[in-house]
């Protein structure tokens, strides 16, 4: 695998590029985030030496966030196609999962969150108490209600 030196500032990845890879860094300082809809950035990740850092989306997926160079760096690219992932796609699967509940939890609105983990887990949402719901959501079982009340409105 090719090294490749990175200087402060770059942009190695934007939201909506097709070309997301796996960095792995041998010195410096990579980021991760989220740009809300009101132009606020939501960090996802730092990554510092002998760390790895990447978007959880598949191959053929948009990437949801930016990767940029905080320090001169020395990373590692490595594409996702690569075997040593391929053969983590279990693993792969539970990122993303993580990845899009987090950004989630940092920008979206309760009722973006419920219709996330509608999409999310459809067959589970009969299956375990409201409590758990809006617990995973980060929100009070009453404010639930609310968001579901409000999305039947709709």
């Amino acid at each position: 695998m090719k090294k490749i030196k990175a200087k402060k500032g770059e942009i190695l990845q934007s939201a909506a590029d097709l070309n997301s890879k796996v960095y792995f860094v041998e010195s410096g300082l990579l980021k991760s985030y989220s740009i809300d809809e009101n132009g606020k950035e939501h960090i996802f990740m730092f990554a510092p030496e002998n760390w790895l850092i990447g978007d959880g989306v598949s191959i053929d997926e948009p990437c949801q966030l930016y990767i940029d160079v905080l320090e001169d760096s020395v990373i590692i690219p490595i594409e996702k196609n690569d075997p040593i992932i391929m053969d983590s796609n279990k693993l792969i699967k539970r990122v993303s999962v993580l990845q899009n509940r987090i950004i989630k939890l940092m920008s979206a609105t309760a009722i973006e969150r419920y219709e996330d983990f509608i999409e999310t887990y459809p067959d589970i949402v009969q299956r375990v108490p409201q409590k758990m719901i809006a617990s995973y959501l980060g929100i009070t079982p009453e404010a639930l209600s609310t968001v579901k009340r409000n999305r039947l409105k709709k």
